[in-house]
């Protein structure tokens, strides 16, 4: 195995249990400023590689870097009537059994004097923002990631300037060839003699923003002679370009082909351009919607996996991919020959959208998930809201304990979707670079 493979892999992991790490912080702080008593703050599953106690709270790192978690006291309520303090159990059927000795458990690590730091007992709003710190962390990583993309690298851009890899010979677009002929003509940049590296500004005293404002000038322009300007070597240039006219595929929709167009003959440039702060949040919020599309079509995404993984079938590129995958995206970034800039770019941009798909999907308002709690605490906020308006006893905390069947079914569902995933990574992985 490539060793760059493989430390693409380990950066990789690194920078999840790195997002994991924040993520959880994201519940702990607010936590423990609204005085939840927690008991451990994990990062990672399974056994336990170190952990250090500090306070009344464990903090450490597991082996399986699949998730975290933070442990609070309290996080299912009584039955009503019951002592808080008091574990209790009255199981009358398979179902119910299972809600009380979960109610059992949670109480159990009660201890005296922590009645009023359980999580239950907290004002609906608290529980909210408790449970919101997490997938907000995840969107405030992708911010910061999709910021360190855009402006401090860039994404890349055709730039109007001369590539090396530019022919110096008019090919027919009927022809599907890239080496020049004996017999073909000269293009009209070569009898110009423009360079690998000319950067083109302007056109007939028409200003060159971008390789789409170039090609815009060149094709309206048609046959004959124009006056172009470029950079060379940081010095201005203006050349006598005489344009001739050809066949050329249409910029939107290649298939097409547009007749008689002015032709110069050269290609661009990519370069790595670097964006505004108002161009991330657009980029972000563009994306955000891909994953919400993507998430709502999550079931119908995980049909597409199983045939993929058991039928051969090709990889949806829109399609969900584990953490298994991505880990492989990471070692196929850093082995591959790309530019270092384009390696850090991609990289960044994979870390960015696994934070931001991280994040909306643990907003699914189902439990297990964050957005289940999210969905409790502003359910008991409207009722009580309700109450006082209609000037009725407050009602009881919301008994999350009640869809405990439904939340371990879904938990189920979620296993096999993730070993889904894992096995669909390893056999038919979702690759970069095909």
């Amino acid at each position: 195995m490539n060793w760059l493979y493989l430390v693409g892999i380990i950066l990789f992991l690194l920078g999840l249990m790195f997002s994991i790490a924040l993520h959880e912080l994201g519940h702990l702080l607010p936590a423990k400023i609204f005085g939840v008593r927690v008991t451990q703050y994990m990062v990672g599953f399974g056994s336990t590689a170190w952990s250090r106690r500090k306070g009344e709270t464990e903090y450490g790192i597991k082996w399986i870097p699949l998730g975290g978690y933070i442990r609070m006291i309290g996080m299912l309520p009584p039955r009503p009537g019951d002592d808080p303090s008091k574990a209790r159990s009255t199981a009358t059927g398979p179902f119910q059994g299972l809600i009380e000795s979960a109610r059992d458990a949670a109480l159990e690590e009660v201890r005296p004097g922590d009645e009023d730091r359980v999580f239950y007992r907290k004002k609906w709003w608290q529980k909210v923002i408790i449970m919101s710190g997490g997938p907000a962390m995840n969107f405030v990583l992708a911010f910061v990631f999709f910021s360190i993309l855009l402006v401090g690298i860039g994404l890349p851009t055709w730039a109007p300037i001369v590539s090396p890899e530019t022919n110096t010979c008019v090919i027919p677009v009927s022809e599907q060839r890239t080496t020049c002929k004996p017999t073909d003509k000269p293009t009209p940049a070569a009898q110009a003699g423009l360079k690998a590296g000319d950067r083109l500004v302007s056109l007939d005293g028409k200003k060159i923003g971008d390789w789409a404002a170039a090609t815009d000038l060149i094709r309206s322009h048609g046959p004959g002679a124009a006056q172009l300007g470029i950079v060379r070597d940081g010095k201005p240039i203006t050349l006598t370009v005489t344009l001739i006219a050809q066949d050329r595929p249409n910029l939107e929709d290649p298939e097409k082909i547009d007749k008689n167009v002015g032709f110069l003959g050269v290609l661009p440039t990519e370069v790595m351009q670097q964006q505004s702060m108002g161009q991330v949040v657009g980029y972000m919020g563009e994306l955000t919607g891909r994953v919400a599309s993507s998430l709502l079509n999550l079931p119908e995404k995980m049909v597409g996996v199983w045939h993929a993984a058991f039928s051969g079938e090709e990889r949806d590129p829109e399609g969900p991919v584990g953490v298994v995958g991505a880990g492989r995206m990471g070692g196929e970034i850093l082995a591959s020959d790309l530019s270092n800039e384009k390696k850090i770019a991609i990289f960044v941009n994979l870390l960015a959208g696994f934070n931001l798909a991280i994040g909306m999907f643990n907003l699914i308002p189902l439990l297990p998930l964050d957005g289940g709690h999210i969905a409790g605490g502003l359910w008991e906020g409207i009722k009580r809201a309700y109450a006082k308006i209609l000037r009725r006893p407050e009602p009881g905390y919301v008994d999350i304990a009640k869809v405990l069947p439904l939340t371990y079914a879904i938990a189920i569902v979620m296993m096999i979707m993730a070993g889904l995933l894992i096995y669909a990574d390893l056999v038919n992985p979702l690759r970069l670079t095909g």
